[in-house]
């Protein structure tokens, strides 16, 4: 399958927060642009068994946990997953915005970089950064990692999996400036979040946090691990 994608395009204008600051809390940051290679295809066309969209389930997990907004971040095939979006409810959603990333093809560390500075356009408290393809990360787990996150802007936190570090990632907005012009291919922002001393909120009771991704399965857990995530 090959992949297209267009430049700087987004579904909607973003929400205009500026007159009420109190509404510009947590605003999530989906990742979504990959070609998914080692999983069939793109992963923000791919569908569970049962024909759920990984992508809408995604958005939904986000709104129902407690972001008051998503910013989409689309790469390959980004036409037809924007017209996934389209087709269904959160067209009509004026908190759901949806960003193309023109060089998601150098590393997730891209698509991250563009979904932020689509993030600081407004006064968010803090970003919510998750990926498209944890099927079992549900809102519940979105929820505790939000109420666990310290208030204020300068907060950092993350889920845990028993005790193994995932998604989604708090990002409170001081950060925000750092950790994008730090971002370079696949060296997200792990590192950062290590030296400015991420809260970890276990989560293992609630999901497992791996992702669905059947071309790891056979090749075992260690090597899914070593995937590149962006923080």
């Amino acid at each position: 399958m090959t992949c297209s994608t267009t430049t700087g395009q987004m579904i909607k204008e973003p929400p205009d927060l500026e007159s009420d600051v109190t509404a510009g809390d947590i605003c999530g940051v989906l990742l979504a642009a990959g070609a998914g290679r080692r999983a069939g295809g793109p992963k923000a066309l791919r569908m569970d068994t049962g024909g759920t969209s990984w992508l809408l389930r995604s958005i939904t997990t986000l709104r129902d946990g407690g972001c008051d907004a998503v910013i989409v971040v689309l790469g390959c095939q980004a036409i037809r997953a924007r017209g996934l979006i389209m087709a269904s409810e959160f067209a009509a959603d004026p908190m759901i915005t949806v960003v193309d990333a023109p060089d998601w093809q150098l590393g997730m560390a891209s698509s991250l970089r563009n979904g932020l500075l689509a993030a600081r356009v407004q006064p968010w408290r803090a970003v919510l950064v998750h990926l498209v393809d944890l099927p079992d990360v549900t809102a519940e787990v979105v929820r505790r990692v939000i109420q666990q996150t310290p208030p204020g802007t300068a907060s950092l936190a993350r889920a845990t999996y028993d005790g193994r570090p995932g998604h989604p990632v708090c990002i409170g907005r001081d950060h925000l400036e750092s950790i994008t012009t730090s971002l370079a291919g696949d060296a997200g922002a792990k590192d950062y979040l290590a030296i400015h001393g991420v809260r970890s909120v276990e989560c293992g009771d609630l999901a497992s946090g791996e992702d669905d991704d059947n071309a790891w399965q056979s090749r075992g857990i260690d090597e899914r691990r070593e995937r590149s995530d962006p923080c």
